[in-house]
């Protein structure tokens, strides 16, 4: 398989949540990750789920949220403990997909927790640390992005990675002045920007071939993946105020339609109607990124 390829499907695990990768989330198994090579396993899920069971009840972050007494801190763990008696469960029933993500979320939720009940400078370290660790990312993906669109000789190469390396230096001008949480935020901004441009690349010929699915209900997973990094890009640009005006409206207004006829085939287990609409959707959200003067292929 094409190398370009198999780090675009390791990168593509990350998702939104990229920044909890100190806590050694394993992100659930999808197209992207099958591809990469990561199978859930039942053994190490199980040792997994037992792992963080401890974590949330008898770790010293444990204690330390219980002693906070911080109300965000205590709902985000008792959120945590929901997450966790909900994969307990998914395991329980044999589908270890559904217990992976919730872990996943289990630990994202009891570390954000975490954040709620950590002192001012424990938090200040967290805030760098989430920086780095998402401008490593955006580079890993910018790298990735460069490699594949020039297999691909994609349009709009140059507009979108100008886009990228403008976001990666914003946030290097703002970690300077240890400003970490609005570095981290500029650089969310172009980490979006290369997974949107990244996954849009493979609806191409040449990562068609080399992207084969198991499954149509796959291929579907794998489309939402896309669907929903596009939405979190376009609310990024709707919160900057980038992205308005009845144009923009009427796109987002017919991807959400046709997001909703997707689950709706989803839910009737027909896949390849779902992955065709979700593809529809998807574009229009393309055409409302790029009027707000974000270039992003598609």
């Amino acid at each position: 398989m094409n190398k370009s390829v198999v780090l675009l499907g390791a990168l593509l695990l990350s998702g939104p949540v990229l920044a909890q990768a100190t806590s050694a989330a394993a992100a659930p198994e999808s197209a992207a990750s099958r591809l990469a090579g990561n199978k859930v396993d039942k053994a190490q899920l199980s040792s997994n789920l037992d792992s963080v069971g401890k974590l949330l009840e008898s770790s010293s972050a444990a204690r330390q949220i219980e002693s906070s007494k911080a109300p965000e801190a205590l709902q985000r763990r008792d959120r945590a403990r929901e997450l966790h008696r909900a994969a307990k469960a998914e395991l329980d029933q044999g589908n270890l997909e559904k217990a992976a993500a919730l872990l996943a979320e289990t630990r994202s939720t009891f570390f954000d927790a975490v954040r709620f009940a950590a002192p001012e400078e424990v938090s200040a370290k967290k805030l760098e640390n989430d920086y780095l660790l998402r401008l490593e990312s955006v580079q890993a993906l910018l790298g990735a992005y460069k490699r594949v669109s020039g297999e691909k000789s994609a349009k709009g190469m140059t507009e979108t990675v100008a886009q990228i390396e403008k976001s990666i230096a914003a946030g290097a001008a703002l970690a300077k002045d240890r400003k970490f949480a609005e570095a981290r935020a500029e650089i969310d901004r172009g980490y979006l920007v290369a997974k949107a441009g990244l996954t849009s690349l493979r609806s191409g010929d040449t990562l068609t071939r080399s992207l084969s699915f198991a499954s149509k209900e796959e291929e579907y997973q794998y489309e939402i993946d896309r669907n929903n990094t596009h939405q979190m890009l376009i609310k990024v640009l709707v919160d900057e105020q980038k992205a308005s005006g009845d144009m923009v409206k009427n796109f987002l207004s017919k991807a959400a339609e046709l997001r909703l006829r997707a689950d709706g085939a989803a839910s009737r287990k027909d896949y390849a109607e779902a992955v065709k609409l979700l593809e529809e959707s998807t574009a229009e959200l393309v055409r409302a990124i790029r009027n707000a003067g974000i270039y992003i292929p598609g």
